[in-house]
């Protein structure tokens, strides 16, 4: 499968407790950090709960 890569580019000091949970599962901390995942259906969920505070592209 093909990989993504996921920044979070916004802080999660005023967001939800549901969407900085969704933050610290996919393994961001600070602003600028990326992880690059596995690009499968939960995955995508998470981002998708926080697509205002990151950005995600394909990774190799």
């Amino acid at each position: 499968m093909a990989n993504i890569k996921i920044t979070l580019v916004h802080g999660i000091v005023n967001s939800k407790p549901r969407q900085r949970d969704a933050v610290r599962t996919l393994g961001l901390r600070k602003i600028g950090q990326s992880v690059v995942r596995e690009d499968s259906g939960a995955n995508r969920g998470l981002v998708n709960a926080v697509r205002h505070l990151v950005t995600v592209e394909e990774a190799d």
